[in-house]
């Protein structure tokens, strides 16, 4: 008589009655990791039984995560649309949602000062992009991609006196800008934050079937962990490459980014107006209100500081180059006082025919893990993990559950074959 063994996660085995709860380790609460989070308890069937730990020694947006841009639209510099830009835009844009949905009811039901500090101001300003055209052998291709743009972030050419209508003294060498009316600004740290409270919710709501929790730990070896779940995700960014498992393994580079925070003092005139668009430059300028942006970013390659603290001899650094690459176009920011830096360190992937993408996959054999526990890792988002995170978290989610990594697109596998 032949027994049939069921694949532990097969969908027979997922919905056997009787058998324990399925137990899931995430790597880091950044992008990555939160959206794979949020996605195993919504992708999971409802009568599933599953407990999700998330290790982050510094919290909910503590790393890189925490300190981007936040700048969001589907295009690349040069206008055209990102690869598989129109699947990562509509499943940001509702990811985001979730978290705006949550932290408004979280607001309702507490009077808690420190939240209200924590999630005031803003989680997303929507006031759109500008991106002045600066070079004119690029003008053109511009011009076309715009014109292939999506309808849910549509990309309109402007004049001088259209875009100086949106920002005032605003410098076009060119007499051209592109703006993004629905592109955005948003808050990566206040972000992450609410869409783990909706991560908290979702587990709240099942019955008991669902749990995540928030592990204030650093995994020094992944290994430590094996047999004590049923899966690993490894979501560390740049850190990555300091597990000694997989340090040198994948193909990323490190890149220190410093973002510079600046103010308009209160008896300046000129400040930025309350619709205002952020500004895409050579240097960006992501608005946070009439006299308040951040500023970057520089790139510092092959660092490895992933401290978010900036010291006074850096911070000076990074303000005398971003300095005048934003006043290029903004000239007006010369009146704005240095008010802090932070800073993080990107894992950035290798460039390919469909741009620089982020690394997927399972990597049990890379590590020397046994049988009884599947390694994953999501990393290399660079500087797109905001518009990748939504959709990519999605798919990791679905290939981790499934236990099956040909559900991931080959393009964010194919690491794996070029090391052979």
């Amino acid at each position: 008589m032949i027994t049939a063994v069921l694949h532990p996660c097969s969908s027979a085995s997922l919905s056997l009655p009787n058998r324990p709860p399925l137990r899931y380790a995430i790597l880091g609460a950044g992008f990555a990791g939160i959206s794979v989070a949020w996605h195993l308890l919504k992708e999971s069937p409802k009568e599933l039984r599953l407990s999700v730990d998330v290790y982050d020694e510094v919290g909910i947006g503590g790393g890189a995560s925490g300190v981007s841009g936040g700048l969001l639209h589907p295009y690349s510099p040069k206008g055209k649309l990102l690869w598989h830009g129109a699947e990562c835009w509509r499943e940001c844009l509702e990811l985001l949602n979730v978290a705006e949905t949550a932290a408004s009811s979280s607001y309702q039901a507490t009077e808690n000062r420190d939240f209200s500090e924590s999630f005031g101001n803003f989680m997303v300003r929507r006031r759109g992009i500008l991106r002045p055209a600066t070079n004119a052998k690029t003008l053109d291709l511009m011009s076309d991609n715009a014109r292939n743009c999506l309808a849910s972030c549509v990309v309109e050419t402007i004049d001088k006196d259209g875009a100086q209508n949106l920002v005032p003294n605003l410098y076009l060498p060119l007499n051209c800008a592109f703006y993004f009316p629905g592109a955005m600004n948003v808050n990566p740290h206040r972000y992450l934050q609410a869409l783990f409270l909706a991560c908290q919710s979702s587990a709240k709501t099942s019955l008991g079937r669902k749990n995540i929790t928030l592990v204030n730990k650093s995994i020094t070896d992944v290994l430590e962990l094996e047999g004590g779940y049923d899966a690993v995700v490894i979501c560390l960014g740049s850190k990555v490459d300091f597990l000694p498992g997989l340090t040198g393994k994948l193909p990323l580079r490190t890149c220190r980014g410093v973002i510079t925070h600046m103010q308009l003092h209160e008896s300046a005139r000129g400040s930025y107006p309350d619709d205002g668009p952020s500004i895409l430059s050579d240097a960006w300028l992501a608005v946070q209100g009439p006299r308040n942006l951040h500023m970057g970013s520089t790139w510092e390659w092959q660092s490895r500081n992933y401290s978010s603290d900036v010291p006074a001899e850096e911070a000076s650094r990074a303000l005398n180059e971003l300095l005048p690459k934003a006043s290029a176009v903004y000239p007006d920011i010369e009146k704005w006082e240095f008010a802090g830096a932070r800073a993080g360190l990107r894992a950035m992937p290798p460039v390919t025919s469909h741009g620089s993408l982020p690394l997927l996959g399972c990597v049990n054999q890379l590590i020397g893990a046994g049988q009884f526990c599947n390694f994953w890792v999501f990393s290399g988002l660079g500087s797109r993990g905001l518009l990748y995170h939504a959709w990519l978290g999605k798919l990791m989610s679905k290939a981790v559950l499934s236990c099956n990594e040909e559900l991931l697109p080959s393009e964010l596998t194919s690491w794996k074959k070029n090391r052979q």
